[in-house]
């Protein structure tokens, strides 16, 4: 429409039909008979390609009158149905053009845009948001976020989360309960997974996310759950996210993460104590104070949360969780438990058996309390299978431990289980790290044996902590040599054999030579004070 008017405007301006082709951009057929029509006086085209009847008409357009008629009695009928119908009336065409036909026809309810304020205390909304952010160093992150703001007041909380997770939710969702002083009658949600896992068509949620659905139990939190991008659902701060966006990341220029945290915290004091609301002009920590004698105690300190995470003990008298294993008495093979998830530790419940482990963040670490081990090995039956495990559990202890071992396993082929039965009773008596510690000096001056082992522990432990989970309240039979537990060992008193010497009497020398060396060390024997019994250095009695 619009080219057909300055076509005729053109015309009226004296210029020539070939002219107006050339500058308007179409044939001259067109300026001539563009000449003959009225002057344009609207530029609805489709309106006038009604009027003209342009174009091959739709198959649907004879059933307009029979979808009319459906809808009528009916205005909410499948659309599916009126295709079923009208197929049945002869039509013959595809569904898309029917059902344009019918969304064209189908009353359309208008509902009007609801913008209400909360009450103090009523209502609070929360969050995630991700955003890319560049440093001026053009590195370039992406950024998540968990928002929280208090509908009366204005007050805001924004966090740095390292994900979106169901856990991160709640315990920052906790986080900031805290920080303002209370918790509302309603928090306001979107329908994310870490929320709501099922819903039906009217918005009726029918299945929770079973951690954040424990959390808003124990807090006694009423929940709400919206429509995304549903204004007339969420009320007058609905685009929390876009907000923190605009206002903050895209205001400011940040030099590093820590410098995007400072600055974090400078914005949420500014926008909460300083600069007055838009929607209310009042300054939001003005509000607050009206608001926190409405809200109420928060249930649960942040560092008290335990996620509810049910669990099984696995064949190996261990649960898993997050790819970690955490070990439990043998007799909670296959029962149903709950382990109770916190910060910095988990808590296992399976029947009348529980367990305390310090939580574990590198994937696929291992978790063994002492006093399980002990009672592993004594479930196991069978001598051979009880050095096996007592094995694996040393091979716990990391690469060191497993380097420490092979060698043990492959120089001292008859006698290794033997030394395992020490070095597990040591670990139980010591501790991982200690034990950790000796295995990497004994690779590093190859000295390959428990009695090499016990020296190192004499010499870095002088008094060893109490061994945990031991019934008897006694710490395990130890080495002869390594004197009384409760006796630091001086450094000056001579070993009960020449180190030095045993050490390259126990080195590998490869092939017959090796084996030669062990027998001639083999009858080196020593001996010492009290009922002792020869100690050869390779450790055979």
């Amino acid at each position: 429409m619009l080219k057909r008017h300055a076509i005729q405007i053109l015309r009226q301006a004296g210029h020539a039909q070939a002219e107006v082709a050339r500058i308007v951009g179409v044939g001259l057929r067109s300026v001539r008979r563009v000449d003959a029509e009225p002057d344009v006086t609207h530029i609805d085209e489709a309106k006038e390609r009604e009027r003209r009847a342009i174009g091959r008409p739709a198959k649907a357009e004879p059933f307009r009158p029979l979808v009319a008629e459906i809808l009528a009695g009916d205005p909410d009928l499948l659309s599916v149905e009126i295709l079923r119908r009208a197929k049945l009336k002869g039509y013959a065409g595809g569904k898309t053009a029917l059902y344009d036909l019918i969304s064209a026809v189908r009353p359309k309810t208008v509902r009007p845009l609801v913008r209400f304020e909360g009450l103090a205390g009523e209502f609070s909304q929360h969050d995630f948001g991700h955003v890319d952010v560049r440093f001026l160093d053009d590195a370039r992150t992406r950024v998540h976020f968990f928002a929280s703001r208090l509908k009366y007041s204005r007050w805001v909380e924004v966090t740095i989360v390292p994900d979106e997770c169901a856990e991160t939710l709640v315990r920052t969702l906790v986080d900031h309960f805290a920080l303002i002083g209370g918790i509302p009658l309603l928090a306001v949600f979107d329908r994310p997974k870490t929320v709501a896992l099922k819903w039906t068509r009217d918005g009726q949620v029918t299945e929770w996310n079973p951690i954040f659905a424990g959390v808003a139990l124990d807090l006694g939190l009423g929940i709400e759950v919206c429509w995304p991008a549903s204004p007339k659902q969420k009320g007058s701060i609905e685009n929390l996210v876009g907000w923190v966006k605009g206002s903050f990341f895209k205001q400011r220029r940040f030099l590093d993460d820590a410098d995007l945290l400072t600055q974090l915290v400078e914005w949420r004091t500014e926008v909460n104590t300083e600069r007055p609301c838009r929607a209310t002009r009042i300054i939001p920590a003005v509000r607050l104070e009206e608001e926190r004698p409405r809200l109420r105690a928060l249930k649960i300190a942040p560092h008290h949360l335990a996620l509810r995470v049910p669990v099984v003990g696995g064949p190996t008298a261990e649960v898993l969780h997050d790819t970690h294993p955490y070990s439990m008495p043998p007799e909670a093979i296959g029962i149903a438990g709950t382990l109770f998830l916190y910060r910095d530790r988990v808590r296992i419940i399976a029947g009348r058996f529980e367990a305390i482990h310090q939580r574990l963040f590198e994937p696929y670490a291992k978790s063994t309390l002492p006093a399980h081990r002990a009672q592993h090995v004594a479930a196991v039956s069978g001598k051979r299978a009880k050095r096996y495990l007592q094995r694996e559990h040393l091979l716990a202890l990391g690469p060191a431990a497993l380097d420490y071992l092979t060698e043990l396993t492959h120089r001292r082929p008859g006698i290794w289980l033997r030394d395992v039965d020490r070095l597990h009773t040591w670990l139980a008596t010591y501790g991982d790290e200690a034990m950790r510690a000796a295995f990497t000096r004994g690779l590093a001056e190859q000295a390959i044996g428990a009695e090499y082992i016990a020296h190192y522990l004499a010499a870095a432990v002088t008094t060893p902590p109490p061994m945990e989970g031991d019934g008897t309240g006694h710490p395990p039979e130890r080495s002869s040599f390594l004197g009384h537990p409760h006796e630091p060992m001086s450094r000056d008193e001579p070993l009960p054999f020449d180190l030095p010497s045993a050490i390259a009497a126990n080195a590998p020398r490869g092939g017959r030579g090796q084996a030669a060396g062990a027998r001639a060390a083999g009858r080196t024997a020593w001996t010492r004070p009290s009922t002792a019994r020869p100690f050869d250095a390779d450790g055979g009695r």
